[in-house]
């Protein structure tokens, strides 16, 4: 599922809501994550996941064309790890 088709699909569920609305929805609650996260905070979906910041350290890396050795600077990475129903629920698609 892309961005449009879960904006489309809230506005299906919510019919007194406008496309525009449920757009405006969407991206107010993925402002608040990306906000949250900016300032190291972790954000939790009961029943879906969490999200949180991990650093990934410095390291020497290697340019796959020359072999020449690029340093690679420490960056941010977004981490989320799915909820227990969420794993169950797909777990259970197994069976």
């Amino acid at each position: 599922m892309v961005r449009s088709e879960l904006v489309a699909k809230i506005a299906e569920e919510f019919p007194k809501l406008t496309p525009e609305d449920a757009e405006r929805a969407v991206d107010s609650i993925c402002e608040e994550i990306v906000q949250a996260l900016e300032q190291d905070n972790r954000v939790e979906l009961r029943g879906f996941g969490s999200f949180s910041t991990r650093e990934r350290r410095a390291r020497q890396g290697r340019n796959p064309k020359t072999g020449e050795a690029v340093a690679v600077p420490a960056t941010h990475a977004v981490y989320f790890r799915a909820g227990k129903e969420i794993l169950n629920r797909l777990n259970d698609h197994l069976d």
